[in-house]
């Protein structure tokens, strides 16, 4: 039974998603992924400033006169979201949770994907698969996608891409647009799988950072939970030192992960929880379109 709260929430995110999706991310994300082929339209007369290499000669020497065929972009694709549901996406130093972005974030991909009449499948992950839905269609479909996100309560608390991954690619046999969607707690060996479906797929790896993460704020000592593992701590934030090494490690971290998606062949994209991801989301898929010559 859906709770009032979360139905609000629910109603609230497609209401505003999808204004954005008209707003903002009208005919950005039709350029940025291409469809999953050319399909023979129509074999109509040559016209002043057609592609001579479009001439079909079989049509031409039967009429005497130039004709050319036609194609036209094979549209539907499959996007899979696929959404780390592990328990550090529990925190928000702003004004809502990562896993409240993450929903908002996803429904706005999927009312994107649908109005170009391309299918939106789920999977969310932890270190392991904790739910699939198949591909659909239509706004009650992306209603559920978010529900799922907000609603689910999943197994475990770690991360781990790759079990996500393998089952990711026994169920999906035809080239798909994979959206990797989390804060980015990657091990090597998960980066390593994703890698791998890159090969197959168009992989995008969408990583969420709060401020609070690279920055931290002069408090005095702070206790420190590690939500996946339970590990507990004690920083010194007061300390300039103790402040910078954070900082230093936490750039280190990123710049590795940037640059080993990069080598395997995806595009990757962050957002702070502090600004507005449709913007910066717009802007990468406009980067993407111009990079592929769309």
């Amino acid at each position: 039974m859906i709770s009032k709260e979360l139905l609000r929430k629910i109603r609230g995110i497609e209401i505003r998603t999808r204004h954005l999706v008209t707003d903002v991310l009208a005919g950005q994300y039709h350029s940025a992924f291409k469809g999953a082929g050319m399909e023979f339209e129509e074999v109509r007369e040559y016209q002043p400033g057609d592609d001579i290499r479009s001439i079909d000669w079989n049509v031409t020497a039967r009429t005497g006169h130039p004709f050319i065929k036609t194609f036209r972009e094979e549209r539907e694709l499959t996007v899979l979201l696929v959404v780390d549901m592990s328990a550090s996406l529990h925190f928000g130093s702003e004004s809502q949770l990562k896993q409240e972005i993450v929903a908002e974030i996803a429904a706005l991909l999927a009312l994107a994907a649908i109005r170009n009449q391309d299918n939106v499948a789920l999977l969310l992950h932890t270190d392991q698969v904790e739910r699939y839905i198949p591909a659909g269609k239509g706004s009650r479909h992306v209603l559920r996608v978010v529900r799922e996100i907000l609603s689910f309560d999943p197994a475990s608390k770690g991360t781990d891409l790759r079990p996500a991954i393998t089952f990711l690619n026994r169920v999906t046999h035809r080239k798909s647009v994979v959206f990797l969607i989390g804060d980015g707690q990657l091990e090597a060996s998960s980066l390593e799988a994703a890698r791998l479906t890159a090969r197959r797929h168009d992989v995008i790896s969408i990583r969420l950072e709060d401020p609070r993460e690279s920055e931290w704020q002069a408090v005095g000592l702070i206790d420190w939970l590690d939500p996946e593992t339970g590990e507990y701590g004690l920083i010194d934030t007061a300390s300039p030192r103790v402040r910078k090494a954070l900082r230093e490690q936490h750039q280190i971290w990123t710049t590795e992960q940037d640059q080993t998606l990069r080598r395997g062949g995806i595009d990757s994209v962050s957002i702070s929880t502090s600004e507005a991801y449709e913007r910066t989301l717009a802007r990468f898929f406009r980067i993407r379109a111009k990079r592929r010559g769309q």
